[in-house]
C-alpha cells in the first residue's frame, strides 16, 4: 500500500542581500505554503552563516530548516517553488520516513 503521509525536512539558503524584511517575508511565505499543504510544520532559522564555497560570488547565506508532514506530491511542488523564487540560493528536501 502506498504511503499516505511522510515526514520531510527542507533546508534552504536565502541571499542575505534581500534584507531583514525580505528574508522574513520568504520564511513566512514558505511556512504558510507548508501549513496549507501539510501539518506539524516547524521552522528553525539558523541565521547568517558562511558558505562552504561561494554561490554566485556570495560568501554568506541565511539558513532556514523547516520540518513538516505531508503527502508525497507536495515536496515536488515545494522544490519547484524554491527553484523559481528570487533570493533562494540553494535548497534540499529530504524524506525522513513515516
Amino acid at each position: 500500500m502506498a504511503k499516505v503521509t511522510a515526514n520531510y525536512e527542507v533546508v534552504y539558503i536565502i541571499d542575505p542581500a534581500q534584507g531583514e524584511e525580505g528574508v522574513a517575508t520568504l520564511v513566512a511565505n514558505f511556512k504558510t505554503l507548508a501549513e496549507q499543504n501539510g501539518s506539524a510544520v516547524e521552522v528553525e532559522e539558523w541565521g547568517n552563516r558562511k558558505l562552504a564555497y561561494p554561490i554566485n560570488y556570495k560568501n554568506d547565506g541565511y539558513y532556514v530548516l523547516m520540518s513538516f508532514t505531508s503527502e508525497p506530491s507536495f515536496p515536488r511542488e515545494l522544490d519547484r517553488k524554491l527553484r523559481i523564487t528570487d533570493g533562494i540560493m540553494r535548497s534540499l528536501i529530504v524524506c525522513k520516513g513515516e
